[in-house]
């Protein structure tokens, strides 16, 4: 499906996101990528669909090495990879359908793009893939009139919209509270299960990560330092991962705060009853 072979980064700046990152992503696998900030991981994910070029290494997605395919390749490669964003990426002012059939432009002349007319089939796909998510009856909404996680929703909607091979996830839960976070992340590995595709997930949540995904890789500036089981994530490792930490009094906070920010939404969905 996808290797990864010592893949290197270097900014302008002088910064070196990544170091020699190697591993392989199974098909039908899931994988969570860890770290504190500043360790590559956003970098890592983009640097897959080479929407940040890589300084060095190979990135074999179904043979094709996609570090240094044309243009034109990689508009075709591109197509079997959807990306699903931190900050949603939508189109505020379109609808949400418009935004969930926005991931069928590689595949339309570009006049058809510029008109945003589609043929059936893609329009239906839509409708069935918004009903998947929860959001059959927001077709003909503005997205900015949507919530955090019907935003991700309709983003989760416009991934699959291009019938991918692989999903590339960037902070799908960063904006999001504790229960709506644990919604999306299992939509994400369900609809994965369904359709049998593989996953990379940029993750701050290492409850999340542990939750809903099937191997985990840990950075650290740049570098890989951890490749394994969640089970495996012990106190330790941790360690390794991010630093000298109470893990058990953050895990026990972490607790805390998800019950809290629970009762809190439940407090305002009282108040709007």
């Amino acid at each position: 499906m996808l290797t990864i072979e010592q893949l290197d980064k270097t900014y302008r700046t002088g910064d070196h996101a990544l170091r020699q990152v190697s591993f392989v992503l199974e098909p039908g696998q899931l994988i969570g990528l860890i770290g504190p900030s500043g360790a590559g991981k956003s970098t890592l994910i983009r640097c897959v669909n080479r929407l940040v070029p890589p300084t060095g290494g190979r990135i074999l997605f179904e043979g094709v090495d996609v570090a240094r395919v044309g243009r034109r390749e990689l508009r075709r490669v591109r197509r079997r990879m959807g990306m699903i964003f931190q900050e949603y990426a939508l189109v505020e002012r379109l609808t949400v359908m418009e935004n969930v059939l926005s991931g069928r432009l590689g595949y339309v002349p570009f006049w058809q793009s510029l008109t945003r007319r589609f043929p059936q089939a893609d329009v239906d796909q839509a409708f069935a893939l918004l009903e998947r998510v929860g959001l059959g009856d927001q077709f003909d909404k503005r997205a900015d009139e949507l919530s955090g996680g019907q935003r991700q929703r309709v983003g989760i909607a416009r991934a699959l919209q291009q019938n991918p091979e692989l999903l590339l996830v960037d902070e799908p839960t960063a904006s999001l509270d504790p229960k709506t976070s644990r919604q999306i992340m299992r939509l994400i590995r369900d609809v994965c299960e369904e359709r049998q595709l593989s996953a990379i997930i940029n993750i701050h949540d290492v409850m999340l990560a542990q939750m809903f995904v099937d191997r985990i890789i840990g950075l650290r500036a740049g570098a890989v330092v951890f490749d394994g089981p969640p089970a495996a994530l012990d106190d330790g490792v941790l360690t390794t991962i991010y630093g000298e930490e109470d893990w058990t009094m953050m895990r026990a906070t972490a607790v805390e705060d998800a019950a809290e920010a629970a009762e809190r939404a439940e407090e305002r969905m009282a108040g709007l009853r």
